[in-house]
């Protein structure tokens, strides 16, 4: 059996659940390693998908052989959504517990697709963080390949990662025939690359791909569903400024845009900003999973200050925290505008500016100034609220 080499945040809940996650997050080591008992269903395997696609009921026999207790692990379930019906039949019947694996959500969102009704819950494994590769963690690495696993463990990342682009398009997209055009996807994924970390404007992302704008927006949902991208939606805070409304694009992975737009060498001085904020929201997003960091995540703007921003601002039932990141190892009081913008949030608990010095600050009005590593060790410690 498969041992992972680092241990994950992803603890399993009770009951049956989906596990989301971008290939080669390393989703199907993890179950194994924490099922070792499974009844494994691999549905990447060509003959048993193209079999269960053309009869689903074969699914309740194999099951009626199987001891109750026995976990059923339906590893990329996307590619045979049919078998949700009859995963919900033996939930019902014999609350028998199902671990659902899946590298895209797009074929699971479908009108005639069974979610289960909430008899299972959706849980997402993302590219490795600092806390799960502990001493291994070099972000300078991380900013150039990623972390996703198998990318971060091969002997040549760089071609692996390559490969692994090439791969997505070939099995997320032209197999599960998710476009028409392929070729104007592929002119589309390149320039949605050099997006990341900025506000999307659908219109001006459009002409820069020789794409309709209808189909800019499908695409920009097929990197959603097939998670190798989010938008996140910008903070109507109401305070004394109109605000921007549009949402910013971040990639899942370092690694991944950056080959997605061609660019496998060493990072340059202006991929450095955009690459560290993604890669903060990934991290942020793989603790919530463990620790419930927060609710909700957004970016915020004013609108007619075009470089005045707050990278994201979190919410916890009733309070806001502001986190800016900024990825020089110099400080500077000119790098407290969005914090400072937005200091009269109500409910704004906390303000802090993470940056890649070693010096940790605190203004005059309350705003903190931490390194990196500490904003790591407050995350890792569930210590980032005050």
């Amino acid at each position: 059996m498969a041992q992972s080499r680092y241990p994950r945040l992803f603890r399993a809940p009770k009951g049956s659940f989906f596990l989301l996650g971008v290939r080669g997050t390393g989703k199907s080591t993890w179950t194994r390693n924490a099922f070792p008992g499974a009844h494994i269903v691999d549905l990447l395997d060509e003959s048993r998908a193209q079999q269960l696609l053309a009869n689903p009921g074969l699914l309740a026999l194999e099951l009626r052989a199987l001891p109750r207790e026995t976990v059923v692990v339906l590893d990329e379930i996307q590619r045979v959504p049919g078998l949700l019906n009859e995963v919900h039949r033996a939930i019902e019947a014999s609350a028998r517990r199902f671990v659902l694996l899946g590298s895209s959500a797009r074929r699971l969102k479908t009108a005639n697709t069974n979610l289960l009704a909430g008899r299972a819950t959706l849980q997402t494994m993302y590219p490795l963080v600092p806390a799960e590769l502990g001493k291994d963690f070099a972000l300078d690495r991380v900013l150039r390949f990623g972390s996703i696993p198998l990318i971060w463990q091969a002997a040549d990342p760089r071609a692996t990662l390559d490969a692994y682009v090439q791969l997505y398009v070939r099995e997320e997209i032209r197999v599960e025939a998710l476009v028409r055009n392929l070729p104007g996807f592929l002119r589309f994924l390149p320039v949605a690359a050099l997006f990341h970390g900025q506000v999307i404007n659908v219109a001006g992302l459009a002409r820069d791909a020789a794409t309709a704008r209808t189909t800019v927006e499908g695409y920009l949902g097929i990197l959603q569903d097939t998670l190798l991208a989010t938008l996140l939606p910008a903070f109507e805070s109401r305070l004394r400024v109109r605000e921007r409304r549009h949402p910013k694009l971040y990639w899942v992975d370092p690694g991944v845009v950056r080959a997605a737009k061609r660019q496998l060498g060493p990072v340059s001085s202006e991929e450095r900003g955009p690459l560290v904020e993604g890669w903060i929201l990934t991290t942020l997003r793989a603790h919530n999973g463990d620790a419930g960091v927060f609710e909700d995540i957004w970016y915020w703007a004013p609108a007619q200050a075009r470089q005045t921003e707050v990278d994201f601002l979190l919410r916890r039932g009733r309070e806001y925290l502001a986190l800016e990141v900024k990825a020089q190892a110099r400080f500077s009081t000119s790098q407290l505008d969005g914090l400072r913008a937005i200091g009269e949030l109500p409910a704004l608990t906390r303000r802090v500016l993470v940056y890649l010095g070693d010096r940790q600050l605190k203004t005059e009005d309350g705003i903190e100034i931490w390194p990196l590593e500490t904003f790591l060790e407050r995350l890792a410690g569930r210590t980032l609220w005050p």
